[in-house]
């Protein structure tokens, strides 16, 4: 059963679907996103090509992870300004709820829900490219290529501390550092390292010092964006 999603006063819905769906998967990931195909005509559509998701993932992701078709497909649902930013997914086997929002937030999208869907489980990193499209082209504005770096780079060194220290709480370190930066307006690393040292231990999870080297490397990047 599919239900119409309305377009709230903040603009209309926008589509972006991958490009290498079959009419039988983007008919699956309409469903799973609750829509039909009459109601997902009436949205702005673009599309996600492979050669868009190898030039953005790429130097983060490796080609090979990459893969060779674009199949993740999101769709955009703007909201009323302060509303904030909502996450849900289906068909996603790696990218969590939490590491969307924390990456989609860096590269700039708010007040929005977004749906994540594929056709069968797949990893989804791929996604985050089709939410900042869609996102750019309701709004009219553009993601600078340093956000949207930093925010690919947020992704994938979140899922690769999740899975080397097996909880989903990693997402919660992030959020927790990025605010903490922001706010302090730190940008000094052996302060950033204290800083990440400090939250990992109150939060019972053991960082090597690569992994806080990572991280700290990571919010270098994101203070030098325009984030509040």
């Amino acid at each position: 059963m599919s239900f119409r999603l309305q377009a709230s006063a903040a603009g209309a819905p926008v589509l972006a679907l991958g490009a290498d769906l079959s009419a039988e998967q983007k008919a699956a990931v309409l469903a799973e996103m609750g829509i039909s195909e009459e109601e997902a005509a009436s949205y702005e559509t673009i599309y996600i090509t492979n050669d868009m998701e190898h030039q953005y993932l790429d130097a983060s992701l490796g080609a090979s992870v990459v893969g060779t078709h674009s199949l993740s497909s999101v769709l955009l649902l703007p909201q009323e300004s302060g509303v904030g930013l909502s996450v849900e997914t289906h068909n996603i086997n790696y990218c969590t709820i939490a590491m969307y929002r924390n990456a989609l937030l860096t590269a700039g999208v708010e007040d929005a829900k977004v749906i994540v869907a594929a056709p069968f489980s797949i990893s989804g990193t791929a996604a985050l490219i089709g939410a900042v499209k869609a996102y750019e082209t309701y709004s009219g504005t553009t993601v600078s290529e340093d956000s949207f770096a930093v925010a690919t780079d947020e992704l994938v060194l979140t899922g690769e501390l999740m899975s080397e220290l097996d909880t989903e709480q990693i997402s919660d370190l992030i959020a927790y550092l990025k605010q903490q930066m922001i706010e302090n307006g730190l940008d000094d690393p052996e302060k950033l390292s204290s800083l990440v040292e400090q939250a990992s231990e109150k939060m019972e999870m053991n960082l090597t010092d690569e992994q806080v080297s990572k991280v700290v490397d990571l919010l270098l990047k994101m203070s030098k964006l325009d984030m509040d």
